[in-house]
């Protein structure tokens, strides 16, 4: 027959034992309760940038006209695929570097239109995801891209305008465009502290060769202009990576979808659109497919 001081014991050993494993639940449970209370925390989306990323003419405008802001731009789309439930979207066609810390001036057709306040007015300290897509208007890409329009195949390259004597001037702009990037991507660190901050390059525009006449720009225009844009986004990821932003290249997936392809499958319109949207921009099938890619990034980790 077994003692009872044996018996005695080995319940003393079971109630400590169940005690333990019932703390063990209990603290595992509380772990799970707070990372769940944490990622059930509110997530505040800031959308900045120039008008790649505001979508001009494509339906519906949103805020202030004269900032061509669209609610099918990627900003909008990301947010609804995430289910991002605020969003703070100050992306505005015409916007440059300068205006994330001051006003923008205004102008539809020449005319007066207002000013957009300055983009950093949307951040907060809770903010947790912010996206930039700038540069184009501190490079002046669009007006170059213009500049270069060309009905006579036999004419010179407009290139010999930009490239003298072995000097390029628009690469020159953008090397110019790289402290003011980090300056905005340190201005939106402190801020935001909290935020991750994701920054876009642009995308393919037209294709090697170019497409002339079905994009009227001479072949090794089109060339040397894909080259500028390609250079400005290896420039933004390099000051990306420099201060704390992860960048996003909407270039490579774009492949096949510049504006020589057919209306179906391009996600930048041309000289003359095919689709609701402005010229030499990304249209809705571009801002959907550029939120596809960012949002690839956000969940991706």
């Amino acid at each position: 027959m077994r003692s009872p001081d044996l018996k005695a014991s080995r319940t003393v050993k079971t109630a400590a034992g169940l005690c333990a494993l019932l703390g063990a639940v209990s603290a595992t449970t509380a772990l799970s309760a707070g990372a769940a209370a944490a990622s059930a925390t509110p997530q505040v989306y800031v959308a900045l940038g120039d008008s790649m990323a505001s979508g001009p003419l494509i339906p519906d405008p949103t805020g202030q006209l004269a900032c061509a802001r669209s609610t099918h731009n990627y900003a909008h789309d990301l947010a609804a695929t995430l289910g991002i439930p605020t969003l703070r979207d100050v992306t505005c066609s015409g916007a440059s570097t300068t205006h994330m810390t001051n006003p923008q001036s205004l102008s539809i057709g020449g005319v007066a239109a207002g000013t957009a306040p300055p983009q950093f007015d949307a951040l907060s300290a809770d903010t947790t995801l912010v996206t930039l897509t700038i540069g184009g208007n501190d490079v002046g890409l669009v007006g170059v891209g213009q500049d270069c329009m060309q009905l006579n195949p036999f004419a010179a390259p407009c290139k010999g305008k930009y490239v003298v004597n072995g000097v390029d001037s628009v690469a020159a702009r953008t090397n110019a465009f790289a402290p003011k990037l980090a300056a905005v991507l340190d201005g939106i660190h402190q801020r935001s502290p909290q935020a991750r901050v994701l920054v876009t390059g642009y995308g393919l525009y037209i294709k090697n060769g170019g497409c002339w006449p079905t994009q009227p720009v001479l072949g090794s225009d089109a060339t040397w202009l894909q080259s500028e844009v390609d250079y400005l986004n290896s420039t933004i990821a390099g000051t990306a990576a420099g201060h704390g932003a992860t960048y996003v290249d909407v270039r490579t997936p774009s492949a096949g979808h510049d504006s020589c392809q057919s209306e179906s499958n391009r996600w930048v319109e041309g000289y003359v659109p095919l689709t609701t949207a402005a010229p030499l921009h990304p249209n809705q099938a571009g801002e959907a497919a550029y939120a596809r890619i960012v949002g690839a990034v956000v969940t991706g980790g």
